[in-house]
């Protein structure tokens, strides 16, 4: 594989099992926690789905797969429907703020399996989903698009490692015009820089950002927040030194994050952590028996 993912999936292969303590804990459900790889969450509107990107020990062979909260548990997860054909890879998959539908990423479209570009699965109002589409450049490169996110106001966060950024791979943030054309421009510094920033989270407000970079070891998250119109970095998400971290989730007030690293017995999980201290947002959402 190629992009900032298949550059760092190496590290869980050399990770140790001594870590120092963490402040953030595994919350990995136990109906989706198995030997392989589990990362990038997200979670539907009303809080009973829950699609994440599952892969093998060393982090690779990308898919999808689907949870859902049935009977106060999560359910074992399945493939979506909109889930590629067999010999392609999806991963990256988020829920559009407004509940029409999921963004994720695809190799379909690439017969060697390489190039990941983002497609949007629209919901329709009895629940199921419409064919994905690819969206078109300048979305879309030759190169790969990963961890699309969009906030509530309608712009779509992804990294991308095309031609004409200011490292291996940079944050890029793409909006829809009146007529529906895509426009696409670089964040910039201080989130895209000579280093290697490949996935970027966004708050549904667009005031927090929290960074997927590798500085010159090995992927870690960064904290960062817009003020005045200019983001400003504010700190790197407490977690294992010796691994990388992928796949960030802000809850819906940010104080929470969810992200993936390895774990000593399970290969890779996702964890919980606060950002912001005795936090009571009620997040991630609960699957109990009052849910359907």
């Amino acid at each position: 594989m190629i992009g900032g993912k298949g550059l760092v999936a190496a590290a869980l292969l050399l990770a140790g099992a001594s870590a120092a303590p963490q402040e953030a804990a595994r919350w990995t459900p136990d109906a989706i926690s198995t030997p392989g790889y589990e990362a990038s969450p997200a979670f539907s509107l009303d809080g009973r789905e829950l699609i994440y990107l599952s892969a093998d020990a060393s982090f690779r062979g990308w898919r999808l797969l689907v949870s859902r909260c049935v009977g106060g548990v999560w359910s074992k997860p399945v493939p979506p429907p909109f889930a590629g054909p067999a010999g392609s890879f999806d991963a990256d998959a988020g829920y559009a703020p407004d509940g029409r539908g999921v963004y994720f990423i695809s190799t379909r479209h690439d017969p060697k399996g390489e190039d990941f570009d983002i497609y949007f699965a629209a919901r329709k109002a009895d629940g199921t989903f419409a064919d994905p589409v690819r969206l078109p450049a300048p979305v879309n490169s030759p190169q790969s698009e990963l961890l699309p996110r969009m906030d509530g106001a309608g712009n779509l966060y992804f990294g991308s490692s095309r031609e004409g950024g200011f490292g291996q791979s940079d944050i890029y943030v793409a909006r829809q015009d009146a007529a529906g054309a895509w426009q696409v421009r670089n964040l910039g510094a201080p989130v895209s820089t000579a280093a290697n920033e490949y996935e970027a989270e966004i708050s549904r407000d667009g005031n927090a950002l929290i960074l997927v970079a590798d500085r010159g070891d090995r992927s870690h998250l960064y904290r960062f927040t817009r003020q005045g119109g200019a983001w400003r970095e504010v700190g790197r998400i407490p977690a294992r030194a010796d691994v990388f971290q992928v796949g960030p989730l802000l809850s819906p007030g940010a104080e929470k994050l969810l992200f993936a690293q390895a774990s000593p017995d399970r290969s890779g999980e996702i964890y919980l952590t606060d950002l912001k201290p005795g936090s009571r947002e009620a997040w991630p959402p609960a699957c109990t028996a009052g849910a359907r």
